[in-house]
């Protein structure tokens, strides 16, 4: 089969398409022709060696697949080979043809389901709705404050936040950007490449502060975004994308009586699996229903994977980017 294969450590010029292969599914895993994989943020951290889990080079990027099930591993119900599903790969792996997810981390396709869009629901909505629901427990009425909220994680948190009956106030560094935002539900808009992040908080929220602030980003806006919650305020530690991991200084966490609280939705996903499958078919049915709407900003044959991985890097993504390997 053909994959997309990183041999080297470095940037997105790094990977090459090349002929391996074919994955063979073990117990509980489902081997998968993969219509299309979702670029996440996490595939470039391994791509530089940076990321918690290190696989070993070479490897196939990829952790996030929508396609249709081929074969089952030993141990596997519920999936017939010609159904349409997504799934987990673990975190790589995804950037091929063919692909192993994890049983317990895939969920059925509903019928006309568009692949491109269902590539973006486990990462961005799975880690959103379990900071959202699982870690902040968020409640209809309160404010929600979503830090690069057009991101793939951010644009989900954006539209769940309304879905759950919070008021969403987005934050990103560009008017298009805020735009879009709004386009999925955000009731108002920071731009904090141009306004000061603290200041417009507190002025959105009349003086009282976020109930919940959402912070994929790090660098320089955790601070502020922290000072800028609400009395018993829940501040979501879910990534940096920015770059630098933030110290703060803990006494912030004590004068606004605030929790910091860490996101980690793989470790969540394999230490509870049926918590996140019930996670993943409840973001299936709001789907359905039409309460979150996937947006795809960019689709890239196989051979371009290092563009779409390019996109994520340089910033010019919204929403999911997805690379289609039989396209």
């Amino acid at each position: 089969m053909k994959a997309v294969v990183a041999r080297r450590h470095g940037g997105p010029d790094v990977v090459e398409i090349s002929e391996v292969d074919d994955p063979v599914p073990g117990p509980g895993q489902i081997l998968v022709e993969v219509e299309a994989c979702s670029v996440t943020f996490p595939d470039l951290l391994m791509l530089g060696d940076m990321y918690q889990f290190k696989p070993g080079l070479p490897f196939i990027p990829g952790g996030e697949v929508a396609g249709v099930v081929r074969q089952v591993g030993p141990g596997v119900e519920g999936f017939d080979p010609g159904a349409r599903v997504l799934g987990s790969t673990g975190s790589v792996g995804g950037m091929a043809e063919l692909a192993v997810t994890r049983a317990d981390s895939t969920v059925a396709l509903p019928a006309g389901a568009d692949p491109d869009d269902a590539a973006g629901i486990l990462y961005g909505y799975g880690t959103s709705y379990h900071a959202l629901a699982d870690r902040a427990h968020l409640a209809a009425g309160e404010t929600l404050v979503v830090l690069g909220a057009a991101g793939g994680v951010g644009l989900a948190a954006v539209e769940l936040g309304r879905a759950m009956g919070a008021r969403v106030i987005a934050a990103a560094s560009s008017p298009e950007k805020l735009a879009l935002c709004e386009q999925h539900g955000a009731d108002a808009t920071i731009d904090y490449s141009r306004e000061d992040l603290k200041t417009a908080i507190r002025a959105l929220t009349g003086g009282e502060g976020a109930d919940v602030v959402y912070d994929p980003v790090g660098g320089p806006y955790s601070e502020p975004a922290l000072r800028s919650t609400a009395w018993d305020g829940r501040f979501l530690v879910v990534g940096f994308a920015a770059g630098e991991i933030p110290r703060i200084p803990l006494n912030l966490a004590l004068l606004r009586g605030a929790s910091i609280v860490g996101v980690f939705w793989g470790a969540f996903a394999g230490r509870y699996p049926q918590r996140n499958r019930d996670n993943l078919a409840t973001l299936v049915e709001w789907w359905q229903e039409g309460r979150i709407s996937p947006h795809t900003s960019a689709i890239y044959p196989l051979a371009k994977a290092a563009d779409a991985l390019s996109d994520l890097a340089e910033r010019r993504a919204t929403g999911k980017v997805v690379v289609t390997p039989r396209r």
